[in-house]
């Protein structure tokens, strides 16, 4: 990704799309400093690198009145913990992304007489910030089973994790039901895939976010594959898949 000036960023917070509604989003993240100077460090001081964290920042234009609107999303949000994905451009397949569990820790709205309603809000990672891709994009609504297009993440060594966030934005039809998994294969061509992740069955918009369990994955293509059900289901949902 070359040097560019930021147009087209997007924002997913748990079931809500809110990149319609911001126009300053900031991701950040660090490593507490604790230090460990002693009598032989030589006159210089020595630190190493306490507790992690990471922090999702935006702000925007203020609406309500829907469950997609920033202030019913963030009402519902706030105190609570949930995925976070973050796209510095577009969400297409294979677009940098960066991806996190977070409490929802604070929310702000309105501001003087004359102004357009702005909003602003804070979510603080309860999980590592990863840095990933788009493995299905939001705007493609999905009404029967498939799979999605592999995506090349590398290998997960001993002891990273592979990480998804799974962003289901709406849910339509009589009893629709939505169960996506993530698989991997050593080729993109997928000829012999296993399956890493499962997320529960989702009826509603929603969020869920997994993470394996340390073991060595030597695969470096990930999918997504979904099944859906119910009378004339449709979902529209995000995934985003990383390693750390």
């Amino acid at each position: 990704m070359s040097k560019q000036v930021l147009t087209d960023c997007r924002l997913f917070a748990v079931a809500a799309d809110l990149s319609g509604h911001s126009n300053k989003i900031e991701v950040s993240a660090g490593h507490e400093v604790k230090e460990t100077t002693n009598y032989r460090s030589q006159g210089w001081k020595e630190v190493i690198g306490g507790l992690g964290s990471a922090e999702i920042s935006g702000e925007g234009q203020w609406e309500a009145g829907d469950p997609s609107k920033v202030d019913d999303a963030s009402w519902a949000q706030l105190g609570g913990v949930g995925p976070w994905t973050v796209c510095p451009g577009d969400s297409t397949v294979g677009a940098l992304a960066y991806l996190t569990n977070a409490l929802r820790a604070d929310y702000k709205l309105l501001d003087a007489v004359g102004e357009v309603a702005p909003w602003s809000g804070t979510a603080k990672s309860s999980w590592p910030l990863v840095r990933g891709q788009i493995a299905h994009p939001p705007g493609t609504a999905r009404t029967a089973s498939g799979s999605g297009t592999a995506v090349q993440l590398g290998a997960v060594p001993a002891g990273a994790r592979l990480y998804a966030a799974l962003h289901v934005l709406s849910a339509a039809g009589t009893t629709p039901s939505l169960t996506v998994s993530v698989q991997s294969d050593d080729a993109a061509g997928m000829a012999s895939p296993t399956s890493r992740l499962t997320f529960a069955a989702a009826t509603a918009a929603g969020g869920q976010i997994l993470r394996t369990d340390g073991t060595a994955i030597t695969d470096t293509y990930y999918r997504a594959t979904w099944t859906v059900s119910g009378t004339s289901p449709s979902f529209l949902f995000a995934l985003s898949l990383g390693i750390r």
